[in-house]
Formats: C-alpha cells, sequence, structure tokens
C-alpha cells in the first residue's frame, strides 16, 4: 500500500497574452487589441482571438489592462441609499447593465444631505479612476453638491438632469404621478389627496409636481397634501390627516405608504376600494399582495439602467426616459358616495 504523498499538486500556470497569441496564431499585440476593443481589427480575427481564449480559459488582468490602455473600464455608482426599493433597485440594474458591457462597477454611499460626504464618496471614485459616474442620489443636495465639483468625469443620474422637478430625467416620476392622478380622475374621484415623500427628495418633489399638474390640467383645485418619510407608519399618520380633509382618494408618493394608509382606511372603518381609493408608486414585489392588492405604478428600473449606462459610454440612438407603467388592481373605483360636482357633471354628461 503507497503511503500518501504530502506535496501538494503544482498549480497550473495561469495562461498568458504570448500564450493566447500562440493558439491563435497572432501577434500578442493583435491579442492586446481585442482586449482593448480596437476598432481597426477584422471580424474573423477577433473571434480567432476570443476561441483561444476561452480554450486555455484566458484571464485577462485587470489591473495591467488599465495600465496598458489608460482605461479602467470601471464604471461608479454615487448612491445615497438607505434601503428604499427604488434607488436599492436601480443601483442594481446599473450594475447589471455596466457588467453587461463588460464593465465593472464601484459603488460608494454617501449621506444624501451632506456635502461633505458627497464631495468624499465622488472624489473616492475618481481615484479609482472610473470612467464615468452614474448618480442613484435622490436627493436635492446631491445635485447641488456635484454642480459645484470639478472632477472631470462623466456622469448622469437616475432621478433628474437638473434640481428642476419639471427636467429630463431617465425615469420619469412625473408622467408616473399624472398617470395615477389621472386614473383617481377618471374613476370620478375629485377630493384626492397625496402623501408626498420628504420634500429633499427629487422623486417627491417630481411626484407632487405631476399629481398638481394633472389635477390643474383637469381644471381641478389644489389637492391636499401631507407630508410622509416613505415609511408605513407615516403613510398610516397622513392618511388619518387627509381622512379628516373629507379625501375620496389617495395617491400615496410610494407603496410602503400605501401599505399604511390602507391600514388606516381599515381603522377607520371605511372599506378600499368602496369608501376611499388609494394609489401608491413603485410596485414593490409585494404589491399584488397587499389586501386590497395594490393600484400602483411600475417603473422598468433595470432598462433604466441600461439606459443609464448606454447614455454614459456615448451609445447613440438612446431615448432619454424611461415611461412608466399604470398597474391597475383591486384598491380603486368609482367614488361609493361622490360629491355633488362629480354628480352634476355626471348626470351633465349623460
Amino acid at each position: 500500500m503507497t503511503a500518501p504523498s504530502n506535496r501538494e499538486e503544482p498549480k497550473r500556470r495561469a495562461a498568458s497574452v504570448v500564450d493566447v497569441a500562440r493558439v491563435a496564431g497572432v501577434s500578442h499585440q493583435t491579442v492586446s487589441r481585442v482586449l482593448n476593443d480596437h476598432p481597426s481589427l477584422r471580424e474573423a480575427t477577433r473571434q480567432k482571438v476570443l476561441a483561444a481564449m476561452r480554450e486555455l480559459d484566458y484571464r485577462p488582468n485587470a489591473a495591467a489592462r488599465a495600465l496598458s490602455s489608460s482605461r479602467s473600464r470601471m464604471i461608479g455608482i454615487l448612491s445615497t441609499s438607505s434601503g428604499e426599493y427604488g434607488p436599492a433597485s436601480s443601483v442594481a440594474a446599473v450594475e447589471a447593465a455596466a457588467r453587461a458591457r463588460g464593465y465593472s462597477v464601484t459603488i460608494a454611499n454617501a449621506d444624501g444631505l451632506d456635502p461633505r460626504s458627497i464631495d468624499e464618496a465622488v472624489n473616492h471614485l475618481a481615484n479609482l479612476s472610473a470612467e464615468g459616474l452614474v448618480v442613484v442620489a435622490p436627493q436635492i443636495q446631491v445635485l447641488l453638491a456635484l454642480s459645484k465639483l470639478s472632477i472631470g468625469i462623466p456622469f448622469i443620474t437616475l432621478q433628474a438632469a437638473s434640481a428642476d422637478p419639471t427636467g429630463e430625467r431617465p425615469l420619469d416620476q412625473v408622467v408616473g404621478a399624472r398617470l395615477a392622478t389621472a386614473h383617481l380622475i377618471a374613476l370620478g374621484h375629485r377630493r384626492i389627496g397625496h402623501i408626498a415623500g420628504p420634500s429633499e427628495w427629487l422623486d417627491a418633489a417630481q411626484r407632487q409636481s405631476g399629481f398638481q399638474a394633472e389635477l390643474t390640467a383637469h381644471g381641478l383645485p389644489d389637492g391636499l397634501i401631507v407630508t410622509g418619510d416613505w415609511s408605513a407608519a407615516s403613510g398610516y399618520d397622513c392618511a388619518k390627516e387627509l381622512l379628516a380633509g373629507g379625501v375620496t382618494a389617495i395617491f400615496a408618493g410610494n407603496d410602503q405608504m400605501a401599505l399604511g394608509a390602507l391600514s388606516a382606511a381599515m381603522a377607520s372603518g371605511l372599506d378600499v376600494p368602496l369608501d376611499l381609493s388609494i394609489v401608491g408608486f413603485d410596485d414593490v414585489p409585494e404589491a399584488a399582495f397587499y389586501r386590497p392588492a395594490l393600484t400602483t405604478v411600475r417603473q422598468d428600473l433595470a432598462e433604466a439602467g441600461r439606459r443609464a449606462v448606454a447614455q454614459l459610454l456615448g451609445e447613440s440612438d438612446v431615448a432619454p426616459s424611461v415611461r412608466p407603467q399604470l398597474i391597475v388592481r383591486a384598491s380603486t373605483a368609482v367614488p361609493h358616495n361622490p360629491a355633488p360636482d362629480d354628480a352634476s357633471e355626471t348626470s351633465a354628461g349623460k
């Protein structure tokens, strides 16, 4: 019986550029051109080199590539998310879109209300030679801080092109809010309240802007607005205040606050949707399982992330924004007790 050997098996040497060149039958300079996406290569040559890489299980050295090409192939994400569904999902979407294009991603988190924290996060990404930044930071203070920095790195933000809530934005929050409000108006609601998100958030400002714009477009007075903090608990308290104001419908700035509004309606002995209609925003995975299932606005965050990365990399023919979609479920209906002006409008239309 042979005694077991204590010697470790020698590690297999990782394949090099020279090895790939030998198997592909090209020069090592040609392999380097393939690695750096050089535009002058013939497609047949490119495919021959890629086949050799697969055969040898070649793994390019990212640090060496960055030094030789002066490109890091790294995208930085500036995030101020503290766990909210929309920003967290957006970060994941941008990361997936960057990886699909052969870019690595580094995330720097900052306090969205602290200019110094934002400055430190941006400079951290710049020091890592990020080729560009995607800003997933919904606070107005972030854009103000970025406008004062001279970092020399292109960036794009998912929230807005500027602090102006009517500006161009990859995620069109204003259109989403208008869809939600128009749905309630079409059902016959005229006393509509809005639970807004925190005032320092761009998302909240844009959704409130869309809500007011749709009321104005239908000749309705400004709606009753109260401000929450995105949590279900704040949605509960805000809904109680809106109910005291006699609303028959509530548009909540996110699905969590809509969940709180559903609970407030139940605690007040109201039936949703017979006595009160509720619309949320985000279409979180649980929204279809609320009781009743929540009517809400869905944003295609994956597509928004793809377009943001495409715009950052200078790809042409990229639409500037992703249109949201209204998802109608069981939490909205024709008002059970319409206002007197509702009744007159209905009879006038017959």
